[in-house]
């Protein structure tokens, strides 16, 4: 039964537990791992990366699929969206699991998100594919032209597929609708206050982000388990 979301008596917390499972925990992602380990068969990442937002949005979209190298453009779009899933280097620097191989979202973004964001996640998979530590990508961000850009007015993305796994303290987390902004206190939005169905990350560098958790999948079922933790536990 869906609880209701929007009379939360409080946020913080981890949501889910994930220590029975046998995953590695966090304190394991030193390094990156053998890159092999966060590539996918280009046709399963496209479908993935569809089932980021509904049918009527991700089926005229465009799709990118990580290749050796970086990502690749795989299927070409009608409605300005694009779909890829994310690895974990998108994370923040300081994020314990800045090289978990099995962190997978899958995230389509419209075209205000395409113009200035997308660009930070396409250069840093070519960093990390290319062999860099984090060390020297997060150097080579405090240079980058492309991470300092401001995420344009509007930009936004969807994030509603049950198979993701953003980490390994979330897991699965939330369906979800995400906005990019610049970088600002959380709470100018409302978010990470009591009762507010807005949390926001101010960590996840370049930008701040902010998601809304939504009650279905992209493929329409039912979320059927109770309200998120705080996104004080939640980063992408």
């Amino acid at each position: 039964m869906i609880r209701k979301w929007f009379s939360w008596s409080s946020v913080g917390g981890v949501f889910l537990l994930m220590a029975s499972t046998g995953f590695a925990r966090s304190t394991d992602y030193p390094a990156m791992a053998s890159p092999d380990l966060y590539l996918m068969d280009h046709a399963a990442e496209i479908a993935f990366a569809r089932s980021a937002a509904p049918p009527s949005i991700s089926d005229g979209a465009s799709v990118m699929v990580l290749g050796a190298h970086g990502f690749e453009s795989a299927a070409n779009g009608t409605n300005g969206f694009v779909c890829i899933v994310e690895r974990a280097w998108d994370k923040a620097f300081s994020d314990p699991e800045f090289w978990n191989p099995k962190m997978r979202g899958p995230v389509c973004m419209n075209e205000p998100a395409v113009r200035t964001v997308l660009p930070v996640m396409l250069e840093r998979a070519r960093w990390a594919l290319g062999g860099l530590s984090k060390d020297q990508m997060e150097a080579r961000s405090r240079a980058s032209s492309i991470a300092k850009t401001t995420p344009e007015a509007g930009a936004m993305s969807f994030m509603m597929a049950k198979g993701q796994y953003l980490s390994d303290g979330d897991g699965q987390w939330y369906p979800h609708v995400m906005f990019f902004s610049p970088h600002t206190d959380p709470s100018a939005w409302g978010a990470n206050l009591k009762g507010s169905p807005v949390f926001g990350d101010p960590t996840s560098s370049p930008f701040t982000l902010f998601f809304i958790p939504v009650r279905r999948w992209s493929d329409g079922t039912l979320v059927d388990y109770g309200p998120p933790a705080g996104s004080s536990d939640h980063h992408h």
